[in-house]
């Protein structure tokens, strides 16, 4: 009793210290004072002041048209290669998975250093001196840096299917692609979005890769590319934090809060349907089996 008590309060401790700050964040949304910790009077006005300020609206922007773009590549990138890995021999397989896993257990430093480094020989050696760094440098660097996360995603709803679906879909004359996308792909939709929101969120909130990858481009015109992130980091050397930051930080907590809500309850009832309906087969199959033997 005693111990599952302490691993209820362990849990609930950790909890604790990730979202106080966050919700003490989103308590002083709700007023205009500029000193966070301040309280001047419940108002709305930080998310007038939100959506009239041009520079955190192009930074916004920018951050949601990366995040959308490097997602929806990185998650076909790491879909295709994910079932590709699974129908390889065991020792290749093996040896591309664990190249999968530098990018996941290595710094992101060192992930962004390399990119800068590459693109820089490549822009001198290959295309004369050229500066390559822009949006495409950026999309490279946050796709490089979700693919290894789609495909670790992916991979368990590949190993829960059974294998011989495809050779079956094959034998039965369906070319390949149409196997691919009538019969593989159905059965992990679950990994391929889970694989979608990760690699969405780790483009989103992401400094590092961004901070050495980005040039000029996107709603930044010819200036240098400002996420979310970016935005927030030259503020805080100049200064405090901007108040209309806290109400962007609660309108993003409370998006991906609805959609985790949203997609836990689809999940629960799809498995809730799923095991009602073998449970009436069971029944079904059993009911049949005692009228033969009357």
């Amino acid at each position: 009793m005693v111990k599952k008590i302490l691993s209820y309060c362990y849990i609930y401790l950790i909890l604790l210290f990730i979202y106080l700050p966050v919700f003490y964040l989103i308590i002083y949304s709700f007023t205009a004072a500029d000193t966070l910790g301040m309280w001047s009077g419940f108002d709305l006005k930080l998310y007038a002041d939100l959506f009239t300020n041009k520079e955190t609206m192009i930074a916004l922007g920018n951050t949601l048209i990366l995040a959308v773009v490097a997602s929806l590549v990185s998650t076909v990138i790491g879909t295709l290669g994910a079932i590709g890995l699974f129908y390889m021999k065991k020792g290749l397989r093996s040896f591309f998975e664990n190249v999968n896993q530098i990018p996941v257990v290595n710094a992101e430093i060192v992930i962004a250093m390399s990119l800068t480094v590459m693109f820089v020989f490549v822009g001198q050696k290959i295309f004369g001196g050229a500066n390559l760094f822009s949006f495409w440098t950026l999309l490279i660097g946050h796709c490089a840096l979700a693919i290894p996360f789609v495909y670790l995603n992916v991979k368990p709803k590949l190993t829960q299917m059974d294998p011989a679906l495809y050779e079956a879909a094959l034998d039965l004359g369906s070319t390949p692609t149409k196997a691919i996308h009538q019969v593989i792909i159905p059965q992990i939709v679950p990994g391929i979005f889970s694989g979608l929101l990760l690699s969405f969120t780790l483009s989103l909130d992401d400094f590092i890769v961004t901070a050495f990858t980005r040039g000029s481009g996107l709603l930044s015109g010819h200036s240098q590319i400002e996420t979310l992130s970016t935005l927030v980091q030259t503020k805080i050397k100049k200064g405090s934090l901007p108040p209309e930051m806290r109400a962007l930080t609660t309108i993003i907590f409370l998006v991906v809060l609805t959609i985790v809500v949203i997609y836990s309850l689809k999940v629960n009832h799809d498995a809730k349907k799923a095991k009602s309906s073998l449970a009436g087969a069971h029944a079904k199959k059993r009911s049949s089996f005692s009228k033969e033997a009357r």
